[in-house]
C-alpha cells in the first residue's frame, strides 16, 4: 500500500496525470471516496493525459459510462443492483481497456483481482484541507 498527500488540486492533477503514464489495457482503476473528494478529477487527468490535454470529460454521473477510445469511465453512484453492470457494458470494458470506476462498491465482484483501488479522503487541517491518497 502506498499513501500520498495532495495539499491541492493542482497537485491531484499532476498526480494523476503521471500515474496514468503506468497504465496500459487492460486495467482496472476503482475509485473509492465521498461525494467531492476528487474521484472525477483523478479519472478527468487520467483521460486527458492519455487521450489528450483538450479532450472533455464531463461527470458520467447521469449517462453511467464514457467511452474514450479505449479508455471507459464509470460512475456506479446510481445503479443499486449489480446484475445492470452486464447491461453497461461493465465486463467488456475490464477484459479490453483501461477501466477507471467511481463507486465501485457494487461491482466488487466483477472487479479483476489485480484491480487498482484509490482510496481519496480529506487529510483534514494536517495538510491544510488537501487530500489523502492510499493506493492498494
Amino acid at each position: 500500500m502506498s499513501e500520498i498527500i495532495l495539499p491541492d488540486v493542482n497537485a491531484t492533477r499532476r498526480w494523476a496525470r503521471d500515474f496514468a503514464k503506468t497504465l496500459h489495457a487492460p486495467v482496472t482503476v476503482a475509485l473509492h471516496g465521498d461525494l467531492g473528494m476528487g474521484k472525477s478529477e483523478i479519472a478527468r487527468a487520467i483521460i486527458q493525459q492519455l487521450r489528450g490535454e483538450n479532450t472533455v470529460v464531463p461527470s458520467p454521473t447521469f449517462t453511467i459510462v464514457q467511452n474514450y477510445d479505449g479508455i471507459s469511465h464509470f460512475d456506479l453512484y446510481r445503479i443499486t443492483d449489480a446484475s445492470e453492470l452486464i447491461e453497461i457494458g461493465l465486463d467488456h470494458a475490464i477484459q479490453n481497456d483501461i477501466t477507471l470506476i467511481e463507486w465501485p462498491d457494487v461491482a466488487s465482484a466483477m472487479l479483476p483481482k489485480n484491480t487498482i483501488h484509490i482510496y481519496i479522503s480529506s487529510c483534514g487541517v494536517d495538510c491544510d484541507m488537501g487530500r489523502k491518497v492510499e493506493i492498494k
